[in-house]
């Protein structure tokens, strides 16, 4: 659809009609642009950043941005970091808000052993950079094993994408008994969470604040970014599904996690041994978050069973 575009006296809604293409589908194939090449280089800055430190909400964000030598206030970071998808793991206001009349979800999972597959999955969403612009992941895994489970990319935060990686993980893997996400608008909507009660599961969601609640999903964001994404720098959608789809296989296929003895997850999810995962009842009464994040992961996550 790239020969759609802005022509002088021709809308993009005529043109789609005259080549009787759907204004939804060539929507859907464009990726959201940042402002400008700054905001996409300060975006770059704050993904990183991020991805090693997720308790960063936007004033700490500010700090280490000019500690950089950048000239930027706390608001530009607020907008850059909303546009990312990206909010602080700390208590307090910039924590993950549902939408205004949806349920949320105790958390069920707090001290919960996890000795089996298909026990508990769980979801999140993170911000992907392009060279121009980015675009969202969506990513189920089973906790036993580490295994992902299905994925799905879009340029929108919209709950349409979360519901297909759900529906999809249900068909090939069969359902949890319990399915733990956050707090946020695409997993409390009611669209999502009829999936979960129409198969009988049992609904999980983060406590405000609880940077562990779903700690595992965040490792895997931290592996697949340092190991996959920053390293190949994605042009566009089309050179990203088919790196992540690479990457994904050898995750699960040939990556060995100390975490699993190391075994991949793909042996530990078909042989229901070596997996295994808790969530402390009460961690430290001061986490001392300036450590190294994948040392805290070490000590607070996981035990084996």
């Amino acid at each position: 659809m790239s020969w759609i575009g802005k022509v002088q006296g021709v809308s993009v809604s005529r043109q789609c009609v005259l080549v009787s293409v759907a204004r939804s589908s060539f929507h859907a194939q464009q990726v959201p642009a940042l402002g400008g090449e700054d905001d996409l280089r300060i975006s770059q800055l704050i993904d990183e950043q991020y991805t090693s430190r997720p308790f960063f909400g936007s004033r700490r964000m500010k700090t280490f941005l000019r500690r950089r030598g950048e000239s930027i206030g706390r608001k530009r970071v607020q907008r850059l970091m909303r546009l990312m998808g990206l909010a602080g793991m700390s208590p307090g206001p910039n924590t993950s808000k549902p939408q205004p009349g949806h349920r949320i979800y105790p958390y069920l999972l707090r001290g919960v052993l996890v000795i089996r597959p298909n026990q508990v999955w769980s979801t999140d969403i993170t911000y992907i950079r392009l060279t121009q612009g980015f675009v969202y992941l969506v990513a189920v895994i089973d906790w036993y094993s580490r295994q992902v489970l299905s994925w799905r990319i879009s340029n929108t935060m919209e709950a349409s994408f979360c519901i297909a990686c759900l529906e999809d993980a249900l068909i090939r893997h069969g359902k949890p008994e319990v399915f733990n996400s956050d707090q946020g608008a695409q997993f409390t909507s009611d669209a999502f969470t009829s999936v979960l009660k129409r198969e009988e599961i049992s609904i999980s969601m983060d406590g405000r604040g609880r940077v562990f609640d779903n700690i595992f999903v965040e490792r895997l964001w931290r592996s697949v970014k340092y190991e996959d994404i920053y390293l190949q720098s994605y042009s566009n959608t089309k050179e990203l599904k088919l790196g992540l789809k690479r990457y994904f296989d050898f995750y699960n296929e040939e990556r060995p996690h100390q975490a699993l003895s190391d075994r991949t997850p793909q042996e530990v999810y078909e042989s229901g041994q070596g997996g295994g995962a808790l969530i402390l009842q009460k961690y430290p009464v001061r986490l001392k978050q300036e450590v190294d994040y994948g040392a805290t992961l070490h000590s607070c996550n996981a035990v084996k069973v």
